[in-house]
């Protein structure tokens, strides 16, 4: 019996390997925390709609509730998806597709 060709390892399991200093200060970025900000919609108001704003004053966005979502990291779209309720009864955002242009930033 033949002994099988070791697998070929994958590009980012020979990343982890590297034990570089380059390959080190890269990896440290993925702890980094970045503010991610979910877009639900939008509404524009003058300046003088906004200065009346009253605790109880309800702003009707351009969106519904069953629209998507957007993710943005610095202003940058990421992803969208949905909101959905948490089993604690907050909101979360379920993903339903990740922007190309995320996508490719990780090259």
């Amino acid at each position: 019996m033949a002994n099988p060709e070791p697998a070929q390892a994958e590009p980012e399991d020979l990343e982890r390997r590297d034990g570089s200093a380059v390959n080190q200060f890269r990896r440290s970025i993925y702890g980094v925390p970045v503010m991610v900000t979910v877009s639900i919609g939008q509404k524009r108001l003058s300046v003088s709609e906004i200065l009346d704003l009253r605790p109880d004053s309800v702003v009707a966005l351009t969106s519904r509730i069953e629209d998507p979502v957007s993710l943005m990291v610095d202003d940058k779209l990421i992803a969208k998806g949905e909101l959905v309720e948490t089993d604690e009864g907050g909101i979360a955002v379920k993903i339903t597709e990740i922007s190309e242009d995320a996508d490719g930033a990780q090259g």
